[in-house]
C-alpha cells in the first residue's frame, strides 16, 4: 500500500503552510489554548457543540479523540510561524456519512482574513488528497462572518435547519452550505 493511500486512510493530518499561516495537526499540549479561546462566550455562542463556560477538562476530552490513532478527522491547529502560538481550529470530520468543515478562531485574530487563509488551505489539501468528494459546512444563521469566509471559499448555501447549540442550551436556525473540488475558490490573502 503507497504511503499517500495509507494516509488516506488513516485521516492523517498534514502540515501546511499558507502565506502567513501555518496548520499542524493538534496534540495534547494545545489544551490549554482551546480552553482559553473557547471560554470566551464570544466564540462558544457561535458554535454549536462546545459547552460553556468551556474547561481544560472539556479540552482534554475533544483532543482526545481528534488525535486518536486511525481517527478519520483532520484536526488542525492554526498557528502563525514566528511563534507557534494556537490562534484557532480547523477541522474536517466524517459525520453522517459525510465530510464536514468547522472551525473557529480567536477573537483577537478576526477581521484579519486568518480565518479565510486556514480554511482554504484545509480545504485545498484535502480536496487534493481525498479527490472528488462533496464537503459540508454551515454556520448559525446569526453568524455572517463565518457564511462570508464559506462563500469567499465557493461553498453555496444548501438549506436552513434547526440545530441545538450546547453552549447556550436551545436550539438556533443553521444555514447549510455545500462545497465540491471544481467550484473550491483557493483564498489567498
Amino acid at each position: 500500500m503507497s504511503a499517500e493511500l495509507l494516509e488516506r486512510r488513516r485521516g492523517l493530518m498534514p502540515e501546511i503552510e499558507t502565506g502567513r499561516l501555518r496548520l499542524r495537526p493538534v496534540r495534547m499540549g494545545d489544551a490549554e489554548a482551546i480552553a482559553s479561546s473557547l471560554s470566551d462566550f464570544a466564540i462558544t455562542r457561535m458554535l454549536t457543540r462546545p459547552p460553556y463556560p468551556f474547561a481544560l477538562e472539556d479540552a482534554t476530552d475533544w483532543l482526545n479523540c481528534a488525535t486518536a490513532e486511525g481517527s478519520p478527522h483532520w484536526s488542525a491547529a492554526i498557528t502563525q510561524p514566528a511563534d507557534g502560538v494556537l490562534i484557532g481550529v480547523a477541522t474536517i470530520e466524517l459525520r453522517r456519512g459525510g465530510y464536514h468543515l468547522g472551525y473557529w478562531l480567536n477573537r483577537y485574530y478576526w477581521g484579519r482574513g486568518f480565518m479565510s487563509e486556514a480554511a482554504s488551505g484545509l480545504v485545498n489539501r484535502f480536496f487534493r488528497r481525498m479527490g472528488a468528494v462533496n464537503l459540508h459546512s454551515g454556520a448559525l444563521a446569526e453568524n455572517p462572518a463565518s457564511l462570508r469566509v464559506q462563500q469567499k471559499l465557493g461553498f453555496s448555501v444548501t438549506g436552513l435547519r434547526d440545530t441545538y447549540s450546547v453552549s447556550r442550551g436551545q436550539m438556533l436556525q443553521e444555514v447549510t452550505t455545500a462545497l465540491t473540488p471544481e467550484y473550491f475558490r483557493p483564498y489567498t490573502f
